[in-house]
């Protein structure tokens, strides 16, 4: 789908915390505990400390001995080791937990909603920045998720801008533009993407529409989605939301 629209994808290799050959008994039960926003927040802290932490200094959203947990599942997953007592390092360091955020949606549309799906991808388009981050496709229909790992607060114009260059260059039929956070995104994100959508060269109708909670309409075919009350749980509300926006009219 990708080629018949002229590009040239490439995709890369992402930088996750676990070796090649990863057997799927491990990933299906890392993949449970990323169902979770407080582990992920939990290994996003300890991705930033490669060179070793303590469970209750990666995060404060979790209290200390929940934590500990956090860190031994890292360790029984083979993820992690123990350096000494209450001192923990991943086996495989990252630079950060956007691919392995990358990996798990993606891993799940597929066993949720049986897309196929592709990964870190390259366009490799004169002027056109950044990845896709996760291309998904079935029923003839071409998803794009833009996947955000931070809070809203780092998010800049400048990035949004990015995406909408991206979306234009690749005509999804669907978009989903996601931040792994629970904090609210009407607050900045929605006000981004409905500021750029009015901007956008493209004439994009923006009928900003709340579809539940962590989870907006901006166009017909573009939504913003948080984590609240479950990521991948908006994320599977926003594709049958915009799957039924794009069947034909009932007779």
């Amino acid at each position: 789908m990708l080629v018949r629209r002229g590009l040239r994808p490439r995709a890369v290799a992402l930088g996750t915390p676990f070796p090649p050959g990863f057997a799927e008994g491990p990933a299906e039960a890392f993949a449970r505990h990323l169902d979770h926003y407080a582990f992920r927040l939990f290994l996003r802290g300890a991705i930033q400390h490669g060179d070793g932490f303590s469970a209750e200094s990666v995060t404060d959203y979790v209290e200390a001995p929940r934590a500990v947990g956090m860190a031994r599942a890292l360790v029984d997953l083979g993820l992690a080791e123990v350096t000494r007592p209450g001192r923990f390092r991943l086996r495989c360091p990252v630079a950060s937990f956007g691919p392995t955020l990358e990996w798990y949606v993606g891993r799940e549309l597929g066993r949720r909603l049986g897309f196929d799906v592709v990964t870190g991808v390259k366009l490799r388009v004169a002027g056109l920045g950044g990845d896709l981050d996760v291309v998904a496709a079935a029923e003839g229909r071409l998803v794009y998720l833009e996947l955000k790992s931070s809070p809203p607060k780092h998010l800049s114009d400048a990035e949004v801008a990015a995406f909408f260059a991206r979306v234009r260059c690749l005509r999804p039929d669907l978009t989903l533009f996601v931040m792994d956070t629970a904090l609210r995104l009407s607050d900045k994100v929605v006000p981004m993407l409905v500021a750029e959508a009015g901007r956008s060269a493209s004439g994009a109708r923006v009928t900003l529409r709340r579809v539940g909670h962590g989870l907006w309409a901006v166009t017909p075919h573009l939504y913003a989605v948080g984590a609240k009350p479950s990521l991948m749980g908006n994320v599977g509300a926003a594709v049958a939301d915009g799957f039924r926006a794009l069947a034909p009219p009932v007779p």
